[in-house]
């Protein structure tokens, strides 16, 4: 049984070759049928599927969600083959010609690889068994005909497909080794621009220097395209590629193609993602069906019914930090309880679903449905720790003495509540003040004491060493989540172009070096004015909005 892109029709197929024999033909026939009337563009019901194939409507639909044009164009390919092999279907038994591989590449005069290239675009093929008794792909005259028809360019553009002669191959040869002399242009570059003077297509031109290049190591025209590249050197890739630097720089300078920078693009990203730690609190809720419908059917509407009575005015004479604290709104206990089933749930899927992350076979689609599932957890776990900040304060006022400041103990706190939603178990039915109170007061029963102890160890009468002894504690801030917000910048920004990328980047300081630049030094390094820099960063930033809806982040307002 050949692997089917739609599991219903896998299972379609194996109870159609297990079916009555005098009614398989008919299947197969009903499929080609169906075949012709598929749009790729359109979805399709299981149920009308399965009535065009038998005659019959089936009791219950086994799908909830239709069948992509696509996909089942590619399934009924795959399920005339299963069923022709399920018996014995000869040739004899059709009014009209039959052709074999072989014999429909002579009357085109194709090669058997074009042929193949048809198939994969919609050329029906059966199994049949020939007069020889030997049984081959076959193609019937009819189906031929309707091809024909439909994909007249194609067809006239491989009959008009002439040898490449010895001459020619010289003369691709000396041209390639010219232009990736004296222009530095990768292997793509150069077989685009040979197909434009000469005619062919880029692939065969590409093919053309690849199998010189293997031929003849010693005198490659690429010597070093094929030697692979170090996890260091992808990753230099994957950093420049973040800071904006063009993709097809990175070929020329890596002489490489573009389609591989973007694969060692998309490796890196794999690899983080599988060796990224993705901790949850199971729940049996996540295992159901309508999981979804039920976990994520939050909206941001529900931030805006916070109670009245949880928006406490400020004290006069606060500093900044703190009064900024009392403008968000403390979470009721069916909020809360909401949000920590949100959160763990978001991780629980990208958890399931990066384990069907094949290195070997890298889906962009599987890495940004991961990222955006993560992204949307750090979004969810903001929220709850932005509304537990006063609690931070309010213990921490309690705890201050010796030589740790109010705003050091806060700092220490805030580490503490962040490590403290990450173990909560909201079915238990207790309240995250409560957990959180005492994880934080834990911590700073470790670290009061142990800065104290630090601070007289190292007294010496010297106001520098003084200083560096009462800076150490037990928990640094920097060594929290740092890899986590680092990987979710990473991802989100790759969802931007080149230009934004960099804006971004440069002006908010995102890389490793923290430093930042105004729109006037950007205006000048791009060739455009500052006001233009000014528009495209508010064009970014309301394009991250909307990779990150429903769920928006702070950090982005």
């Amino acid at each position: 049984m050949r692997k089917y892109l739609n599991k219903p029709m896998e299972e379609l197929a194996t109870e159609l070759t297990a079916g009555l024999l005098r009614l398989r033909k008919g299947y197969v026939d009903a499929a080609e049928v169906l075949l012709r009337i598929i749009e790729p563009n359109r979805e399709y019901p299981y149920a009308f599927v399965v009535f065009r194939l038998t005659g019959y409507r089936p009791r219950r639909d086994v799908l909830s969600e239709p069948l992509s044009g696509k996909s089942l164009r590619d399934d009924l390919l795959r399920l005339m083959l299963d069923v022709c092999e399920s018996f014995e279907l000869r040739t004899g038994d059709y009014p009209e010609p039959v052709h074999d591989t072989s014999s429909l590449a002579r009357r085109f005069n194709v090669s058997t690889k074009t042929i193949q290239r048809w198939r994969r675009r919609g050329l029906p093929a059966r199994r049949l068994i020939f007069p020889d008794g030997k049984r081959r792909v076959a193609f019937l005259e009819s189906s031929v005909d309707r091809f024909v028809k439909s994909c007249r360019r194609q067809v006239l553009r491989s009959m008009q497909f002439t040898q490449m002669t010895a001459s020619e191959r010289r003369d691709i040869l000396r041209r390639a080794r010219r232009m990736a002399k004296f222009t530095q242009c990768c292997l793509n570059d150069v077989a685009k621009r040979l197909a434009a003077r000469t005619g062919r297509a880029v692939e065969t031109i590409r093919y053309t220097i690849r199998k010189y290049d293997q031929e003849h190591p010693d005198d490659a025209i690429f010597p070093a395209r094929e030697v692979s590249l170090g996890e260091q050197q992808k990753m230099i890739i994957y950093r420049c590629f973040l800071r904006g630097v063009p993709v097809n720089v990175l070929a020329q300078r890596y002489n490489r193609t573009r389609g591989s920078v973007y694969r060692v693009i998309n490796e890196v990203r794999a690899m983080q993602l599988l060796n990224r730690p993705i901790n949850y609190v199971y729940n049996p809720q996540f295992d159901l069906p309508n999981a979804d419908e039920i976990i994520l059917a939050e909206t941001d509407e529900s931030d805006n019914k916070a109670p009245r009575k949880s928006m406490v005015k400020a004290p006069p004479g606060l500093p900044p930090y703190l009064r900024s604290l009392y403008d968000v709104p403390l979470l009721d206990v069916n909020r809360e309880r909401s949000l920590f089933r949100m959160y763990n749930y978001l991780k629980y899927r990208a958890d399931h679903l990066r384990k069907s992350i094949d290195v070997n076979r890298i889906r962009t689609g599987q890495l940004k449905e991961v990222e955006a599932l993560l992204l949307r957890a750090n979004v969810v776990k903001n929220k709850i720790v932005r509304a537990n900040l006063r609690l931070v304060v309010s213990i921490a006022k309690r705890h201050v003495r010796g030589p740790q400041t109010l705003f050091e103990l806060i700092s220490d706190g805030n580490v503490s509540l962040m490590q403290a939603v990450e173990k909560f178990d909201y079915s238990r039915g207790n309240r995250f003040s409560t957990y959180a109170s005492w994880a934080i007061m834990r911590n700073f029963a470790r670290s009061v004491p142990r800065e104290r102890f630090l601070l007289d160890r190292f007294s010496t009468g010297c106001d520098e060493v003084l200083d560096i002894a009462a800076a150490l504690r037990s928990y640094d801030p920097n060594e929290a989540n740092v890899s986590e917000l680092r990987e979710s910048i990473d991802s989100v920004l790759t969802q931007l172009t080149t230009r934004e990328r960099l804006i971004l980047i440069d002006h908010y300081g995102l890389d490793s070096f923290g430093r930042t630049k105004t729109f006037d030094q950007l205006g000048r390094r791009l060739g455009i004015s500052k006001e233009r820099v000014r528009q495209i960063e508010i064009h970014a930033l309301q394009k991250l909005r909307r990779i990150l809806h429903p769920q928006r982040t702070d950090f982005l307002t």
